[in-house]
């Protein structure tokens, strides 16, 4: 792609900033700099619209009993029980045991201080779970765009 025509959509990236190959006018490649372009938004709101649809079946499982807040904050955050395991410094099969309500409920509050941390939240805040998740689309598509 020429560089004039690097894209500039905006979007969802927030206004964080990619590189992209380019040729310039002499026809050498260059490095440009890009906003964004639509494509890529779509697939990302794609994506954030399964991650809330999960946030949406993970509430639903933790207000039936069946898992404890920590479901919620690992799939807010995308993460899987080997990588939150990775993070946290606690085994696997701890990780699993902590995603039982009657486990969690117990952990003792260096347990509780290792997630929140992990997380950038409170101890109160791990333990608590939105009625909705609290991610929304719409605050993440900064080029005025209606998703």
């Amino acid at each position: 792609m020429k560089k004039e025509q690097v894209p500039q959509h905006g979007g969802m990236t927030a206004g964080c900033r990619e590189i992209n190959y380019a040729v310039d006018e002499e026809g050498r490649y260059s490095l440009e700099l890009s906003v964004g372009w639509e494509a890529k938004n779509a697939t990302l709101r794609l994506a954030w619209e399964a991650i809330v649809e999960q946030l949406h079946l993970v509430i639903v499982e933790i207000r039936a009993g069946q898992k404890s807040p920590l479901a919620y904050h690992m799939v807010k955050n995308q993460m899987d029980v080997p990588l939150l395991a990775q993070y946290s410094g606690f085994a696997r099969w701890r990780v699993k045991r902590h995603l039982k309500p009657q486990v969690f409920n117990r952990l003792n509050s260096r347990a509780l201080v290792v997630y929140a941390d992990l997380f950038r939240i409170s101890i109160a805040e791990l333990q608590e779970v939105p009625d909705q998740p609290d991610l929304r689309i719409e605050d993440m598509d900064t080029s005025g765009a209606s998703l």
